[in-house]
């Protein structure tokens, strides 16, 4: 039998518009890989960074810290980032995915397949979804980028703690019209940003996000990635 409702705290209707309006931000939010050059102004930044900032965490640890650039120091990252990866590998500060398989596998196939196909990528033509990976390392054209890291000793629930953040800051971001992409490629150079930005070897990069305002008529920008269904994610137990 189905627990009965507490009649202490029923759902208001204002309580169900919030519920519909985090819905319509999820729903909007995507990940954008083409931006225009326009940058958005600091202190709507800096609104963005306050509201991801109420992000919950383990003990309220808060273990996430941020460097965005904007201006100038994006376009030296960008350039510096793109002669790094054409000299050399990866090195995360966190293991990428031992493997991806079953409905994980087919769910990344998917995403990708959708990509090239909307960029006008056959199957097989490796030197163009090569041009298209390094995208992400030139940022998609995008004028800002946040790296996100935290503490080492916190492990990975400091990193879950960021990743609650990371898309805290990109649902924030998308209910003021800026558009975002959490980008681990960026974390697999690991080395290169902490050296790059200074950040100390106590923290670990956990990924960035390249932000700015969406280019509608990149094609690119033209596909949406779905979602699983409850009967796939969600198993109940109620006796």
């Amino acid at each position: 039998m189905w627990p009965q409702k507490h009649t202490d705290s029923p759902a208001t209707s204002q309580e169900g518009e919030h519920l519909k309006l985090l819905d319509r931000l999820f729903e909007s939010r995507h990940s954008c890989r083409g931006f225009r050059p326009d940058h958005v102004p600091r202190n709507v930044i800096e609104d963005v960074v306050r509201v991801a900032q109420k992000t919950p965490s383990w003990c309220n640890a808060q273990p996430w810290q941020v460097v965005i650039t904007c201006g100038d120091a994006t376009e030296r990252f960008r350039q510096a980032l793109l002669q790094h990866i054409a000299q050399n590998d990866p090195s995360p500060d966190i293991l990428f995915p031992r493997e991806y398989r079953g409905v994980y596998l087919e769910r990344r196939r998917d995403c990708g397949f959708q990509l090239y196909e909307s960029v006008g990528i056959e199957r097989g033509d490796r030197a163009a979804s090569g041009k298209q990976a390094r995208e992400n390392f030139r940022l998609f054209g995008a004028p800002h980028v946040a790296i996100v890291s935290t503490d080492e000793a916190l492990g990975t629930y400091g990193a879950i703690d960021c990743g609650a953040f990371v898309s805290n800051f990109m649902l924030a971001a998308t209910s003021v019209g800026i558009a975002t992409i959490a980008q681990a490629s960026l974390a697999g150079h690991s080395r290169f940003v902490h050296q790059h930005f200074g950040i100390p070897d106590d923290r670990m990069i956990v990924c960035g996000i390249s932000f700015g305002y969406e280019n509608s008529d990149h094609p690119a920008n033209r596909f949406r990635t779905g979602r699983a269904s409850l009967d796939e994610v969600l198993t109940w137990h109620t006796a």
